[in-house]
């Protein structure tokens, strides 16, 4: 009679249950030569992270050994183990992001949002009203491709679209608009 893993000559080879009976019976070490690549890149894939993986891989072979729930009959030993990271890889990750919510909760409450001084909130007023003035001083085609860049976030070639105007013509207008800018902010009595 042959062993169930005999091939079709009647040689006796290591099939897949076999090596994992082996492996379990040899011990940890055993089964961690023979599993321990593809965990361990799998881990890797999910957590980004090579120490991460590592500490992943340690911790998955430990619960192998620790709670002895694989069935053979399920399938083989490297499915369950790569199951099983992915498992505790998802775990780990959905901690990981309720943790950082939380510590962000926790640094709101305790460090709120700093509230503006009626004194800051005077000079946040008045340099508004000081740009606005240097705004209206320049000439209007510089004064338009400033407001669309700066109040809409437009880039350049987007304002060159729009405007319907070469690039090199939308730059030197921003140019010499932030140039004029600066010599009426700069020449202004209050200083920035």
């Amino acid at each position: 009679m042959t062993p169930p893993d005999a091939d079709a000559t009647g040689r006796t080879g290591l099939g897949t249950h076999r090596r994992e009976q082996q492996a379990r019976s040899q011990g940890l070490g055993a089964l961690y030569d023979s599993c321990g690549g593809p965990v361990y890149r799998l881990a890797m894939r999910l957590c980004r992270s090579s120490q991460e993986a590592e500490d992943l891989t340690h911790d998955v072979f430990l619960r192998f050994w620790q709670q002895d729930r694989y069935d053979p009959s399920r399938g083989p030993v490297l499915a369950y183990l790569l199951l099983l990271t992915r498992s505790m890889a998802l775990n780990r990750i959905s901690q990981r992001k309720n943790r950082w919510e939380l510590m962000q909760r926790w640094s709101e409450q305790l460090f709120p949002a700093a509230v503006p001084t009626p004194h800051e909130n005077a000079e946040a007023d008045e340099l508004a009203q000081r740009v606005r003035q240097a705004l209206d001083a320049i000439p209007a085609n510089q004064r338009q491709v400033l407001e669309m860049a700066y109040y809409e976030g437009l880039s350049q070639s987007a304002i060159g679209a729009l405007l319907q105007l070469p690039l090199g013509t939308v730059k030197t207008r921003s140019r010499q608009g932030l140039i004029r800018l600066r010599a009426l902010l700069h020449d202004s009595p209050a200083q920035l």
